[in-house]
């Protein structure tokens, strides 16, 4: 019972987190990703699509 009351609690407090940014080295190749909508473009990213047709 104590097994599945220390489980219960573990997966309930855990079921919050969230990762936000992972950085590092893969295999000589620098890795960034990130879940905050921080892309690096400051807000001024326009896809080439919409580019084309003047929308940005």
């Amino acid at each position: 019972m104590k097994l599945l009351l220390i489980l219960s609690t573990s997966i309930l407090l855990l079921s919050g987190c969230q990762l936000t940014r992972v950085e590092g080295t893969i295999d000589d190749v620098e890795v960034k990703a990130t879940t905050n909508g921080d892309d690096g473009h400051n807000g001024k990213f326009c896809p080439p699509g919409q580019a084309k047709k003047g929308n940005c």
